[in-house]
């Protein structure tokens, strides 16, 4: 099958080796000249604990795209998709599709650019890191569930899942805006780790109020999540009950969540977020307002308080502008907030 992959980091560019290795006709479409170059040049090399391995790809700049393109798996940041949209959408074909394997709500987006009939939504719970120019690294398996925006299981979407089966296993949901919220508001977690040099697992471990402090954020974001008339789904070390109850005092809850997440980043390879490392390996804007800050937005809308969540985007930016330093005393910050 021919295939596009736009935006060949992380995600994008595992995918795109993936099918690529497994026969398929792969196009791999990157803003950064020096990857695609790289690509052209040696091709992909996938760093991965289990053995290294590598895959000849086909690699463009946008601007030299040329479509029509039937099927595309959409891998940008969040804040770069209707930047992206803008250059794939003249390409798209008639009965083409666009599939989005990124974080946040972007599916919302996509659809309303080229109709929700040609959208497919993903979630991608399984690490990877752009290293360098054609050499990216797996960091753990992960969960990886595709839906049709209308809950429908269709043809198409059993044959894009069997693609995808050669990445990682793909699970077809009729609920894909349950797991797609679901990893929008445990996000809210991830970024507050990113304000400490500390690995995932030591944040959740940590004693004292931030565990709870932790619960409380995501259970924030969860009620923007019931307002919006969301069925929030659990996947791999995130369980929405456990939240709920951890939120309303149960403090073996907390323990609980907080132990699921130990377990999960204790067993993979990358052990600190992709926003930690944009932050200090990038140096660059983070997904926090495509992610977080739409969350703020639509409670707002609902009349839903989140005054964790907004702080935190706020301390993020600080981050972003190099006006805060990474420190637990950030997460102390949040925790007093909280109380």
């Amino acid at each position: 099958m021919r295939v596009t992959i736009w935006g060949a980091g992380a995600i994008g560019g595992i995918t795109g080796a993936s099918l690529a290795r497994a026969g398929h006709d792969v196009l791999l479409v990157d803003v950064h000249a020096e990857h695609v170059a790289a690509m052209r040049r040696d091709g992909l090399t996938i760093l991965d604990g289990r053995g290294d391995w590598h895959a000849s790809v086909r690699a463009a700049m946008p601007d030299e795209v040329q479509g029509p393109l039937e099927t595309i798996f959409l891998a940008v940041k969040a804040q770069a998709t209707p930047a992206a949209l803008d250059q794939l959408a003249p390409h798209l074909a008639p009965g083409g599709l666009v599939v989005s394997l990124q974080n946040g709500l972007n599916p919302e987006h996509i659809a309303a650019r080229v109709g929700a009939a040609r959208t497919l939504g993903c979630l991608v719970n399984w690490a990877g890191d752009w290293i360098a120019p054609g050499r990216i690294q797996f960091g753990g398996e992960g969960s990886f569930v595709l839906g049709e925006l209308d809950g429908r299981l269709t043809p198409r979407l059993q044959s894009v899942g069997d693609l995808l089966a050669v990445v990682m296993p793909v699970r077809l949901s009729e609920n894909v805006w349950g797991f797609l919220w679901a990893k929008t508001c445990y996000a809210s977690l991830l970024f507050a780790t990113a304000l400490t040099d500390e690995t995932v697992y030591a944040v959740v471990e940590r004693p004292g109020p931030v565990p709870r402090m932790l619960v409380r954020l995501v259970a924030e974001a969860m009620a923007v999540a019931d307002a919006s008339g969301v069925r929030l789904e659990s996947f791999d070390e995130y369980e929405p009950a456990l939240y709920r109850r951890g939120a309303a005092g149960d403090a073996a809850a907390v323990q609980a969540a907080m132990a699921a997440i130990s377990r999960f980043y204790r067993g993979h390879t990358k052990v600190k977020t992709g926003i930690w490392r944009d932050l200090v390996v990038r140096k660059r804007r983070t997904e926090v307002d495509s992610q977080l800050g739409v969350l703020v937005e639509k409670g707002r809308a609902l009349g839903i308080p989140t005054p964790l969540t907004a702080r935190l985007v706020e301390m993020i930016h600080e981050r972003e502008d190099g006006s805060r330093p990474m420190a637990w005393a950030n997460l102390e910050e949040l925790a007093a907030l909280a109380d």
